[in-house]
């Protein structure tokens, strides 16, 4: 059994369960943004942020460090896309600067864990 296998369920990682609880606040967030979203910017970040946690379920999944590894740098990848698109959001005043204030910290504590983790995969190889 690999390491990281050695937690069970990727339910238990707190960096899937930070990711998880992220997701949840993007959907409330973009449920008011304008009708003409729909299909923009709203489904683009509802995406982006449901790709994190859903890249490191996958990851912890696979058969392999190096699996995993690739998939923690999707998520990483989407953390960067989520907040690309939450400070466009702002720039567009679908977000208030105070709702910005509240998430983009968080968003900034995920993107560590994940290089944490990726540096700790990394480092069994």
């Amino acid at each position: 059994m690999s390491a990281e296998n050695l937690v069970r369920s990727y339910q238990q990682l707190d960096v899937w369960q930070l990711g998880m609880d992220i997701v949840e606040d993007i959907y409330r967030l973009t449920a008011d943004f304008p009708q003409h979203e729909m299909y923009g910017l709203r489904s683009q970040l509802r995406r982006a942020a449901v790709s994190i946690p859903s890249n490191i379920a996958e990851g912890h999944a696979r058969d392999s460090t190096k699996e995993f590894l690739h998939h923690i740098s999707i998520a990483l990848g989407s953390t960067a896309e989520a907040e690309t698109q939450l400070i466009l959001s702002g720039r567009l005043q679908y977000l208030t600067t105070p709702i910005l204030d509240g998430i983009m910290p968080r968003m900034d504590r995920l993107g560590r864990m994940l290089g944490g983790l990726q540096r700790s995969l990394k480092a069994k190889l």
